[in-house]
């Protein structure tokens, strides 16, 4: 089964050379998420809640475009500018993933593209 390249409007378009995510078998590897609105192509900088928000509402997006969702995450990756934001993002989070527990590793990082705050990607089951 050859790789399908995962690609939606509802999530920021790849800034690089690179997809937005690959689905390989029932694998959907979805490539890190910033605090890029989808509509406007600006970046959220000023406010770590809500590029966290946005951060996770287009990692949301690209998992609902390969055909999975958030409760099918088996692995997530963060990367944060400041480990000290470590328990607001948490927070965010825990929200977001609504008692769903993928395996998660959280790193900081010296910086991101487009200077943002915050980065996450992550690995899903798709039907």
């Amino acid at each position: 089964m050859e790789p399908r390249i995962i690609s939606t409007k509802s999530a920021p378009q790849a800034i690089g050379p690179y997809s937005q995510a690959i689905q390989a078998g029932n694998l959907l590897f979805v490539s890190g998420q910033i605090a890029l609105d989808p509509a406007s192509g600006e970046v959220q900088k000023n406010d770590f809640a809500a590029q966290c928000h946005l951060v996770l509402n287009n990692l949301k997006a690209v998992l609902e475009a390969g055909g999975s969702s958030v409760s099918q995450l088996v692995k997530v990756q963060v990367y944060l500018k400041d480990m000290n934001r470590f328990q607001e993002f948490n927070g965010i989070y825990e929200e977001h993933m609504q008692g769903h527990k993928p395996a998660r590793a959280c790193v900081e990082v010296s910086r991101l593209p487009k200077d943002v705050d915050v980065e996450v990607d992550g690995i899903a089951i798709c039907n």
